[in-house]
């Protein structure tokens, strides 16, 4: 069922020191200075001018980066200046709001919303069990966890999000890709389905013969789509100083296809598995919050050009914002989940009531199913609505875990640094969260610092999808509703600095490239290629402050 990155300038750290601080060393400075001169205790007329515009300059160093239209988005969005939300703000450290958990252990992203109330507990507990519980082949005993496949990717949603966190690529050529999938494309060639694309009617042009999605397992008789097999090469990157950080890229390959050979037009598109932290909190930020903030590429000094997708609701059967997953294809959580049990697993649902199985794949099609009949009308699946609602519940509530280390200099120098090159520009720091007319109880009114607008962005060619030829397609292709190749939608940075806490072999980026975050920072192109070309100027203190604010989201 189917980080992140950020960037920063070298600048004055001085702002972190309290300015109580700053002042009982001047005093101590001029106390000293009247031992020596009777004249020198006499104060300036100008030093407290200069010191005054001193912190104004420090204060708006972090707008020289961002347009003025996008930092009054930001500050309306967060209902606070933003020389608050560049400095020390105690309220952030509870990054989730009062939904928020103080963990720092390899179960930091396994726990309920710390507000929900024990007659709701049980809803949480009883999803996490189909979360994490393998699925079987239908038939079997187990008749409300069967039917699995008959193609499929894993057997349980926990063999992605390894304890509900990132995934990784394979390291190796005879590992398994169990928390990375392969999604698929096809250009669109006739003025038909460019038409359907644009106005969000579809998804995408899948291949006949594969699907939207490869699947790379498949039960007894029913061959796997292909193997995905990753070669990995050095990329040196030098900063300025000298140092040299080795990226390391990707080249994925699809062997033993099964069905016949690819097109080489097929565009292939690698994604692990993302954290499923503070989902339901996402979930609850207004779409005109999000659709507020996407930004005109022709506006004057931006060079950010953030849109939002629209996709087709599967649920409501029409077309509406996209929030999750990492092109923004998926409008809910409900959706999201469906189409995961569907796609990764080959189980059906209310919402996704058809196996998947492309008709060609005559195994597939007749294979066994689980499905079981529903009443009412309703088509007979193997994930029933009683489970859909428990999982949802679960994907809604798994809490996010507190900041660490919010206070200290290091931390806050490197905060100011994020600030100052204009990071905040995709990574919309805070939002304060609405009271809806649902039973979203924990997540209603709560201020949260997710770090992401929620919107597409190009992030340019080093991590733009290929073809299966391994060419880059044309920016006009769309490939997963209105986004191409070459657009991500910002992750969420809350929490990352537990990824590899909670699971070591955790990777990040959208394919797993990444090891460490400033890998993942150095990766960034395109429309954030000037924040990408100020970090490379950091020296080793530098990276060293842009490092700890990062590890304390």
């Amino acid at each position: 069922m189917s980080s992140s990155n950020v960037s920063t300038a070298k600048q004055s750290t001085a702002f972190y020191f309290p300015l109580i601080f700053k002042n009982s060393l001047l005093k101590l400075s001029l106390g000293v200075t009247c031992v020596l001169s009777l004249s020198a205790c006499q104060p300036s007329p100008t030093d407290d001018t200069a010191n005054n515009n001193d912190n104004k300059a420090q204060d708006s160093s972090y707008l020289q980066n961002i347009t003025p239209e996008r930092a009054q988005t930001i500050e309306a969005l967060a209902g606070v200046p933003m020389q608050q939300l560049a400095r020390f703000d105690a309220q952030e450290i509870k990054q989730g709001g009062d939904t928020g958990i103080s963990i720092t252990t390899s179960e930091s992203y396994s726990k309920p919303s710390s507000n929900i109330t024990a007659s709701r507990k049980g809803s949480f507990f009883i999803g996490n069990a189909f979360f994490r519980q393998p699925w079987v082949v239908a038939p079997a005993s187990t008749d409300s966890r069967d039917g699995l496949g008959a193609l499929f990717n894993v057997a349980a949603c926990q063999s992605c999000h390894i304890k509900d966190g990132r995934g990784h690529a394979p390291t190796r050529s005879d590992d398994d890709a169990d928390s990375l999938l392969i999604r698929l494309a096809m250009p669109a060639t006739t003025e038909a389905q460019r038409q359907t694309l644009k106005d969000s009617l579809i998804e995408k042009v899948v291949p006949p013969m594969y699907g939207g999605q490869l699947q790379d397992r498949g039960v007894q008789g029913v061959p796997a789509e292909a193997r995905i097999v990753v070669q990995w090469s050095d990329n040196p990157v030098t900063f300025a100083d000298g140092h040299v950080e080795t990226l390391r890229a990707p080249t994925f390959n699809l062997t033993k296809p099964g069905y016949g050979p690819f097109d080489d037009a097929l565009m292939v598109s690698p994604r692990v598995a993302l954290p499923m932290i503070g989902l339901g909190l996402l979930e609850q930020i207004p779409d005109d919050d999000i659709k507020k903030q996407a930004i005109n590429a022709n506006e004057a000094n931006s060079d950010i050009s953030g849109k939002f997708n629209m996709v087709m609701d599967p649920q409501t059967g029409k077309v509406a914002l996209g929030r999750f997953g990492w092109k923004a294809g998926q409008t809910k959580l409900i959706t999201q989940n469906q189409s995961a049990f569907n796609e990764d697993m080959g189980l059906t649902s209310n919402i996704r009531p058809h196996e998947s199985c492309m008709p060609a794949q005559t195994a597939c099609v007749n294979a066994t199913t689980g499905a079981d009949e529903q009443g009412n009308g309703k088509p007979p699946v193997e994930v029933n609505d009683e489970v859909a609602k428990f999982v949802e519940f679960y994907t809604r509530n798994l809490a996010v875990p507190h900041r660490r280390n919010a206070e200290d200099k290091l931390v806050l120098a490197g905060k100011k640094r994020f600030y100052d090159m204009g990071c905040q520009s995709c990574h919309t720091p805070r939002y304060q969260l609405p009271k809806t007319d649902d039973d979203h109880l924990e997540q209603h009114g709560q201020v949260i610092y997710p770090y992401t607008d929620l919107l597409l962005h190009d992030m340019g060619d080093g991590l733009a999808d290929r073809t299966i030829a391994g060419k880059l397609p044309s920016k006009d292709l769309q490939v997963e509703f209105l986004a191409n190749s070459y657009e991500w939608r910002t992750p969420a940075l809350w929490g990352i600095g537990l990824t590899q806490t909670v699971d070591p072999q955790a990777t990040f980026l959208h394919d797993g490239r990444a090891r460490t975050l400033m890998e993942a920072v150095l990766w960034h192109g395109g429309e954030a290629e000037k924040q990408k070309q100020k970090v490379l100027k950091l020296d080793k203190q530098g990276r060293s402050e842009l490092n700890a604010f990062l590890k304390s989201l």
